[in-house]
């Protein structure tokens, strides 16, 4: 009788998730209850690691495994179970978890990527940003507990990689934190993986306990969820623009933004180059020039290399999407074109820029 009432649960489960496209969202479905936490791999259903790592699973459906765990106290968001990961330790030491989608998403259809994180009470740091990589393939086991994210983009083929921060650091030790962000699907994503990417000396973390044993950061994560979002006003409004825009006008992207004195871009940035990649695919007798600018903070040679930086990383991006590199060319300016004063903080904000023009192609 048990069993039938968990399998009807189950379906009940599926019909309120039914627009979630993630397989078990919130690993309640598994092989066998988990006398043992360091077997989630082989138990949680449509669930894997991409490592030899040993990440965990609880479930309340064994006696031991109550909210009381070996890394501090925590119920499941919802149902029974969910998982705990190192996100930051010793030696580069990470867990991850890898999930599966029920169906490819669709090219140029933007999803609301969301899931919830509770920092440990027993970790020493909470750490900045959490990562999302999405594959078409599932990755295998490395022959590490560590894991780089470029061996993993090669081993995807084709991969796009998320880091989404949190301001005030990834430290509730008490409340589930919902992690929720759009993302505009480039059409080859089936599998996707959570985890921090970054090696110990690049993750930003605070210090949240003191000890003089290890130092660690451990979240416990439950229902992940990818949804498809309905066309909103905003969406449409970009579409609008997409429509009108104009050959040799210069437009400048309104969030195509980086960290400070840097060239990478910020995750936000791809939604509008995503649009802007839609736009040239659609329309290929067309050509984009894409230009950097600065306000005049700093020396007029680390401004023109940062603005030509700039300008190659959103060309890069474009390239990486799939328009041939013969079709873009890119420029920096550093501060010679302003568009408002450089004395005020806002002036100064303005003046730090991308834009881009299009260009109809010359017939030979």
């Amino acid at each position: 009788m048990k069993h039938i009432t968990t399998i009807i649960s189950c379906l009940i489960c599926n019909i309120i998730l039914a627009q979630n496209l993630v397989v078990n969202p919130s690993f309640e479905t598994y092989k066998y209850c988990p006398e043992f936490i360091s077997n989630f791999n082989k138990n949680v259903t449509s669930w894997s690691t991409p490592t030899f790592a040993t990440t965990d699973y609880f479930n309340t459906c064994a006696e031991r495994m109550k909210s009381i765990n070996h890394a501090g106290n925590q119920k499941a968001k919802t149902g029974n179970g969910y998982v705990g990961i190192y996100t930051f330790s010793d030696k580069n030491y990470r867990e991850y978890i890898q999930g599966e989608l029920r169906q490819k998403l669709e090219e140029g259809i933007t999803y609301k990527l969301s899931f919830y994180v509770s920092l440990a009470e027993y970790s020493t740091h909470a750490i900045s940003h959490i990562d999302v990589l999405f594959m078409p393939i599932p990755l295998q086991n490395t022959n590490s507990n560590q894991i780089n994210i470029k061996r993993l983009s090669k081993q995807a083929v084709a991969s796009n990689f998320l880091e989404i921060p949190h301001d005030d650091f990834y430290a509730d030790t008490v409340n589930w934190i919902k992690i929720d962000v759009e993302y505009t699907a480039l059409g080859f994503e089936k599998y996707f993986t959570i985890g921090n990417f970054s090696s110990n000396r690049k993750t930003k973390k605070q210090n949240v306990l003191s000890s003089t044993g290890k130092q660690f950061s451990y979240y416990y994560i439950d229902d992940v969820s990818v949804k498809p979002i309905a066309k909103n006003e905003t969406q449409l409004s970009t579409e609008k623009e997409q429509e009108s825009f104009e050959n040799e006008t210069i437009y400048t992207f309104k969030n195509v933004l980086f960290e400070f004195d840097k060239a990478k871009l910020l995750d936000t940035s791809k939604i509008e180059l995503n649009s802007l990649y839609t736009y040239l695919f659609t329309n290929p007798d067309l050509n984009v020039e894409i230009y950097g600018h600065t306000d005049n903070t700093g020396t007029e040679v680390r401004n023109l290399e940062l603005s030509q930086q700039r300008a190659q990383a959103v060309s890069k991006y474009l390239m990486s999407l799939g328009i041939p590199n013969e079709r873009i060319q890119f420029f920096g300016y550093a501060s010679s074109k302003p568009i408002a004063t450089n004395t005020t903080a806002e002036g100064r904000e303005l003046n730090r820029r991308v834009e881009f023009k299009l260009i109809k192609k010359i017939k030979d």
